[in-house]
């Protein structure tokens, strides 16, 4: 049963990286193989195949309103001159590309997934660092390499919190944010990517290294200390703390390259406009998302269809459409613009929002298909059944990352794995806090190869049918990450 049970999930990867299969039939293939395998071979009872099709649909609305909301939000920044502005402030703090886009896709990036998650932070920083010079492709790589870290504490500590529901989670933020150390790395890989196709591209990448290390360290080292407020602090506060460290570096000229380098921006030849118009948006935007994650994430009603969905009043996509309208009413002249960026902007998010709807059904009927007639185990605790091995804490985070893969959440690969990894943990003596740390951690580490969020930021950039291209550029790098948690897991955890 192992061997079929893994059908579904092989096949997908398999076929991912097959050039002429768009990803929407890759998702559809694999949904029916499964739907197969649930119904003839696992005999799933018909009512609970029904109920995964609507848990699976709901999970996708939710990042539906995200991805839509997200297309109008910059849609409407774009219109207004508002992101290219961005950019020429950036040039103030330092006019070396390297430098912009650590300050973009690591600490920004980091802030967003600290307090949104699911998907925003490459969604945003994406447009903004094609500003800086990147091409579009480039930048949505580079973005997806900063959408890591800061997910192990994402959305206010979600992943543990809701991920982690009903399981033993006592030190589980202090466990993950040592293994997060590793993190330190990924400033570095956001360098060697963004100098892609420049002449002399190492010593691009060697002058500005100590930057990148150096960045790596004031946000992962503070996050440490931060997990003693509790975990929705480590990456809203870390990020805000090492950026502000790395700021006066940069003024100080402590760690910074002596040589300037800069990229072809044309679009920087804008009309400027004053910082309190361009950054107003997204202070805005910020300030709705604290409020929201702290004052009505509780607000939330559940619909039960033998299985179980919550929808929560909280959802970063309003967040997103309730930073747009006052945007809007005070910086578009043409108001009737509106209606054709609402329009345009929901066209752009269906495609994405079906890739996901049928990625996360098949997840439900893989999590579910333990409701069946055969008597057999489900499809994920069949694999999980064959993890029982001394070298647990190495697969941990391989597991997760791979969960982050494909929902595109390290809130939904805890939810599918956490309980099996306690359970197992506890059974062969292994310290379950530590074993939950590493699945976290891998699951943020996932996060840069992650379909769903890769799709929204394609989208947004105007990009088509690249999943492929922008996992090719980052694969090495997530990969890296990963092996090195598991590495150190296996060793510390004996």
């Amino acid at each position: 049963m192992l061997f079929l049970s893994l059908v579904p999930l092989v096949l997908f990867i398999i076929l991912v990286f097959f050039k002429k299969i768009k990803l929407i039939w890759i998702s559809l293939i694999s949904l029916l193989v499964t739907l197969f395998l649930v119904v003839f071979v696992w005999q799933m009872q018909p009512n609970f195949i029904g109920a995964s099709f609507l848990k699976g649909t709901f999970v996708a609305t939710d990042i539906l309103l995200i991805i839509f909301g997200a297309l109008f939000f910059l849609e409407t920044l774009k219109r207004t001159k508002i992101i290219n502005n961005i950019c020429l402030y950036l040039a103030k703090i330092s006019p070396d590309y390297r430098l912009q886009i650590i300050l973009l896709a690591w600490f920004l990036e980091n802030f967003l997934e600290g307090t949104a998650g699911f998907g925003t932070p490459a969604s945003v920083v994406a447009p903004i660092l094609i500003g800086i010079g990147l091409s579009p492709i480039l930048a949505v790589s580079v973005a997806m390499l900063g959408n890591s870290t800061a997910g192990a504490f994402g959305a206010a500590g979600t992943p543990i919190r809701v991920g982690f529901a009903g399981l033993n989670i006592v030190n589980v933020p202090l466990y993950a944010s040592l293994f997060n150390l590793v993190g330190l790395i990924v400033p570095v890989f956001i360098l060697w990517l963004s100098t892609f196709g420049q002449k002399d591209r190492k010593t691009h990448f060697l002058e500005a290294i100590p930057f990148a290390i150096f960045s790596g360290i004031a946000f992962v080292v503070p996050s440490v200390f931060l997990t003693f407020l509790g975990q929705e602090f480590p990456s809203i506060i870390g990020s805000v703390v090492g950026f502000l460290i790395v700021l006066i570096a940069i003024k100080l000229k402590i760690f910074t390259p002596r040589q300037i380098r800069t990229l072809h921006q044309e679009s920087l030849k804008t009309e400027k406009i004053s910082p309190l118009k361009v950054f107003f948006p997204y202070l805005l935007f910020i300030f709705l998302l604290i409020v929201g994650k702290f004052c009505f994430s509780n607000l939330n009603f559940t619909l039960n269809f033998g299985l179980k969905h919550t929808f929560t009043l909280f959802n970063p996509g309003l967040i997103f459409i309730l930073a747009t309208i006052p945007t809007i009413i005070l910086y578009e002249k043409n108001k009737k613009n509106i209606f054709k960026t609402i329009k345009e902007s929901f066209v752009k998010a269906i495609e994405p929002f079906l890739v996901i709807a049928t990625i996360s059904i098949m997840v439900q009927l893989m999590i579910y298909s333990n409701q069946n007639i055969s008597g057999n185990y489900s499809l994920l605790q069949i694999i999980a059944n064959n993890l029982k091995t001394p070298f647990l804490p190495f697969m941990a985070p391989i597991i997760g990352a791979f969960g982050s893969f494909l929902t595109g959440s390290v809130t939904i690969s805890n939810i599918m794995f956490g309980g099996i990894f306690q359970n197992i943990s506890l059974a062969m003596g292994f310290n379950t806090a530590m074993i939950l740390s590493l699945q976290l951690v891998g699951g943020a580490a996932g996060n840069m190869v992650a379909l769903a969020d890769v799709l929204p930021a394609l989208t947004v950039v105007g990009l088509k049918g690249q999943e492929r291209e922008v996992i090719k550029r980052i694969i090495i790098p997530c990969l890296i990450y990963i092996l090195i948690v598991g590495f150190l897991g296996f060793v510390l955890i004996r």
